[in-house]
Order: structure tokens, then C-alpha cells, then sequence
């Protein structure tokens, strides 16, 4: 029997969610599996993925074939890279320590790039919303300035049209006393 470690899919149509499994290479992709390994969900940024490290490694190293996606994602959270540096051992190449420690030292690398990575995904977003507030505040500030220039055209105009009145309200009265 044929292992493969691959996705299943679950969640809503447009919204999907995955299940990483190990299943026999001729079972249906969501159907029976032999076991579950974790979740990787691509609708989070960055993507979430939750994986039992020590499960998938023996998988691997009992002959499972991953897709090229579990490829990519069990390369990602170093499994594929432990399981190299076993192979290294195995052969002789260097000791068990020697391996844990560039697991390790590759480990803490991973993690300070996927900190520098959210922390910039945080500060782009800061930084669009402050841009975003401060181009409404100008549309805000103009609008204001046009609403002013309107209130004051209107207000000159009232103002014309009532100092037309009067001059005219007097004009009309000394015209008609001397009419009379």
C-alpha cells in the first residue's frame, strides 16, 4: 500500500480549510485516511499551519510521499529538513548532536522571519490606515472650506440684496412726498 501525505479539504465553498493526512494513495482525496497530522489554513495572512512535527517526521521516514503542496508545507516547517539531516546521521556524515543543533539554529532563523514578516504586515497596515485618515481629513477640510465659501456667497449676496432694499425703500420715499 502506497502512503501519501496529502490535503483533504473541509470548510465552505470559496473558504477552504485543510486537513494534512496520511492515506493510501488510491483513497478518494477527502475520504478515509490512515491519520491526521494537522490543519493548514491558506485564509489567514500569514497562513496558519498547525502540524504534529513528530508524527509527519515518521511518516516520512517510514517511505510516506508527500504531495507537492505537504511538500512545500512540511519543507516550511522544517520537517523535510530534519528529516535530511537524519539521513546524514544514518550515513555518518556527522553526529545526532551536531544535527540537532543546525535543526535548531535553522529553527530560530525560520522564527525571526516570520516575526519580521508579520511585524511588517502589522506596520503596513498601520501605516495604510494612517494614510486612509489623512486623505479623509483633507476631503473633510475641503469639503468644510466649500461649505464656508458657499455660507459666505450666500450671506454677501443677502447682504447686497438687502442693502439694494434699502436704497431703494428711501429713494421710493423722497420720490413720493414730492409727488404729492
Amino acid at each position: 500500500m502506497a502512503v501519501k501525505i496529502r490535503l483533504a479539504r473541509h470548510g465552505k465553498k470559496g473558504f477552504a480549510f485543510y486537513h494534512i493526512v496520511a492515506a493510501d494513495s488510491r483513497a478518494p482525496r477527502d475520504g478515509k485516511f490512515i491519520e491526521k497530522l494537522g490543519t493548514y489554513n491558506p485564509n489567514t495572512n500569514p497562513a496558519t499551519i498547525d502540524l504534529n512535527f513528530e508524527k509527519a517526521l515518521g511518516w516520512l521516514l517510514k517511505g510516506a510521499q508527500p504531495t507537492d503542496t505537504c511538500r512545500a508545507i512540511l519543507s516550511y516547517k522544517g520537517v523535510m529538513y530534519k528529516k535530511h539531516l537524519l539521513g546524514g546521521v544514518a550515513k555518518g556524515a556527522f553526529t545526532e548532536a551536531e544535527a540537532e543543533a543546525r535543526f535548531n539554529k535553522w529553527l530560530e532563523a525560520k522564527v525571526g522571519k516570520i516575526e519580521a514578516k508579520s511585524n511588517k504586515l502589522a506596520s503596513d497596515a498601520k501605516s495604510a490606515q494612517k494614510a486612509r485618515l489623512a486623505a479623509e481629513t483633507k476631503v473633510n477640510e475641503e469639503r468644510a472650506k466649500a461649505i464656508a465659501e458657499k455660507k459666505a456667497a450666500a450671506e454677501a449676496a443677502a447682504k447686497e440684496a438687502a442693502e439694494a432694499a434699502a436704497a431703494e425703500a428711501p429713494a421710493e420715499g423722497a420720490e413720493a412726498p414730492a409727488e404729492a
